[in-house]
């Protein structure tokens, strides 16, 4: 792989993201347009932020707000990895103001939302660098950026009571999903849909259903593939298309975690 790589996805315009592995580079000072946030990897590095230098040792997570100048010096002869996303500014407008302002502090996040922003960052990252739908990716940047925003780590997890009106957004959501769920669904789609922000309806969607809508998408794929699968000897690479798959290995993947067994197994069994 090579020393830095970069990931986009077309659908969503607003996020890019980096990694990095080239142990020997030292960044002087810059800044970036959009909001970023990155996770050391392996290694250490002092990470100079508007005139205060700090230790980024490997595990931690530090992030910049926008025109923020700041650099990076690697630790001499450390193994030095880490990942970066960039965030523009127009999608953030989705948040709340407070939510905004509190963006933009610390550069360094303690332990305990250290921890859970770090899984977060790297299920945004596997999504994005993988096969991740646009829904998956936009769905784990969301669950990052409410848990960087959130007063404790217990916040994002916090559950409130379903109102009859959370309801119907959420069978709206499901009502969607059934009808689309072979086609590239995106949350703007579904925030149009509903009037309600992304980031509530997420919430509001995982509360109710236990998942979040990219997976239900992936259950009703599969569901359907399952189908297929039984009524005739279909090329699997066909069904895995028709049923709205990149490719045949991510087809596989995500039907041998849901279902225990390979597509090809599944159907030769029958």
């Amino acid at each position: 792989m090579p020393d830095v790589v970069f990931y986009r996805e077309q659908a969503l315009p607003f996020l890019e993201a980096k990694r990095c592995r080239k142990s020997d580079f030292a960044y002087q000072k810059h800044f970036h347009e959009e909001y970023s946030i990155g996770l050391i990897d392996t290694g250490e590095t002092h990470a100079w932020c508007d005139g205060t230098m700090h230790r980024v040792e490997e595990g931690r997570m530090i992030s910049f707000p926008p025109m923020m100048l700041h650099a990076c010096h690697p630790e001499e002869g450390a193994d030095w990895s880490y990942k970066m996303l960039f965030i523009k500014q127009d999608w953030l407008q989705g948040l709340k103001q407070r939510e905004l302002d509190r963006l933009h502090i610390p550069f360094l996040l303690e332990e305990g939302k250290n921890k859970a922003c770090r899984i977060r960052i790297n299920r945004t990252m596997e999504a994005l660098a993988g096969e991740g739908s646009p829904l998956e990716i936009e769905t784990s940047l969301i669950e990052l950026i409410e848990a960087v925003v959130s007063r404790n780590v217990s916040d994002f997890a916090h559950q409130r009571r379903r109102t009859r009106q959370d309801r119907k957004y959420v069978n709206l959501v499901k009502e969607y999903l059934h009808e689309h769920y072979t086609e590239k669904i995106t949350l703007d789609e579904l925030e149009k849909m509903t009037d309600i922000s992304r980031f509530h309806l997420i919430r509001l969607f995982k509360q109710s259903s236990h998942l979040p809508p990219h997976a239900y998408q992936n259950l009703l794929r599969i569901n359907h593939a399952k189908t297929e699968l039984m009524k005739n000897r279909r090329a699997i690479a066909d069904i895995a298309a028709e049923a709205g798959f990149y490719d045949q290995s991510h087809f596989s993947r995500t039907f041998s975690k849901i279902v225990g067994a390979t597509p090809q197994k599944y159907a030769l069994s029958l």
